[in-house]
């Protein structure tokens, strides 16, 4: 699981004059909406305060949202939501793909805000034939959009990224706040779950994803075996460790090298992952997908960071006890997936990065 593509570009310049309302193809006032992110799951979870933002826009509109279904299960009960399109990417069927072609046709969008423009997204916003569609002004697929964004090449958050694609259309940036809403029976069956794989609520609960997509996006596991050490012995927490499909092998080992009271979660599902994190005191996450649901559940999260820009992928709030962590040495931020350097100095900004800072945010947070 992860926050999305590496290397987006964060700044954005309309590409033409964007109409003006009175303007005969452009709706006065948008009655049918779609907004798309199709894939990443950190992403779309950043893509929340935008429809927050629209749906104060346009009250009465109808708003829906195009994505990977394992993504956008995150955004069931949004209350700012009237339909959610899944889309099963593992389902390679054309008479899948189709049906959704004509049924996202048939809903009559007059908006489509498309934001992540691959050529996929692109022919699926082109589908719905909504009289506005907005998109990135990319080579080939660009032309399917009737208003074109180009980089400018100003440094935003991802929040902000996406947010000048509501300015296109003169929808200004309102809200900042990622959400993801769970039902009181969710936030109960969370706990419920827990309480059977033995975790004491008596104490605090922390909880720790130490796997990502990348190498270099992973903090040190001597690290995290040490930090769970030192939260287990001073604070007396229980520790719950969520693995990434592929994480096996560093869940074992940091298993086998901690002695405290560890929980060793199975890979689960987005959503009740998100259940799981809600019912904990703190979080700490490399910098990956459920990173940004900690976030979005209200948990107290801790960001440990590499290559990716901190002001890019942690626009959160610092007074709500959100944190990022990282060290800055000359090629920061890298965006690389892989580590350039080698001996001693591989990996040396997550190296500089010491267990002590980390136990320290963590007990402060406590």
């Amino acid at each position: 699981m992860d926050s999305g593509p590496r290397t987006p570009n964060h700044g954005l310049r309309t590409n033409n004059i964007i109409p003006s309302p009175t303007t005969p193809h452009i709706p006065r006032q948008f009655q049918r909406i779609l907004l798309t992110r199709l894939k990443y799951i950190g992403d779309i979870v950043l893509t929340t305060p935008l429809i927050h933002t629209l749906r104060d826009a346009y009250p009465g509109a109808y708003i829906a949202y195009l994505g990977d279904s394992n993504g956008v299960s995150l955004l069931e009960h949004n209350p700012y939501l009237n339909e959610i399109f899944p889309i099963d990417f593992a389902r390679k069927a054309w008479a899948q793909q189709l049906r959704l072609f004509a049924q996202l046709y048939r809903k009559r969008f007059d908006l489509v805000v498309d934001l992540f423009c691959n050529p996929r997204s692109a022919l699926l916003s082109y589908a719905t034939r909504a009289p506005v569609r907005v998109g990135g002004d990319l080579r080939g697929r660009g032309r399917l959009y009737t208003i074109r964004l180009k980089d400018d090449g100003t440094p935003k958050s991802a929040i902000d990224f996406h947010y000048q694609s509501l300015k296109a259309v003169g929808i200004q940036p309102k809200y900042y706040d990622t959400e993801i809403f769970l039902t009181d029976d969710e936030k109960k069956e969370a706990r419920r779950y827990l309480q059977w794989q033995g975790v004491d609520f008596g104490r605090p609960v922390v909880a720790i994803h130490a796997g990502a997509t990348w190498d270099n996006k992973m903090w040190l596991k001597e690290s995290f075996a040490k930090l769970m050490d030192l939260i287990s012995a001073k604070l007396g927490a229980e520790i719950l460790l969520s693995p990434g499909p592929d994480d096996q092998d560093l869940m074992k080992y940091l298993k086998e090298k901690t002695f405290g009271r560890v929980h060793v979660l199975p890979v689960l599902p987005v959503r009740q992952l998100a259940g799981v994190l809600s019912q904990c005191k703190v979080f700490v996450s490399n910098d990956c997908g459920p990173m940004h649901i900690g976030v979005a559940v209200g948990t107290k999260t801790i960001g440990i960071f590499g290559p990716e820009p901190v002001d890019i992928w942690f626009p959160y709030d610092r007074g709500k006890g959100h944190m990022p962590m990282f060290k800055k040495i000359f090629c920061s931020p890298c965006r690389t997936t892989t580590c350039f350097r080698t001996g001693d100095e591989y990996l040396e900004c997550m190296k500089l990065l010491s267990v002590g800072e980390v136990y320290d945010a963590v007990k402060e947070r406590l």
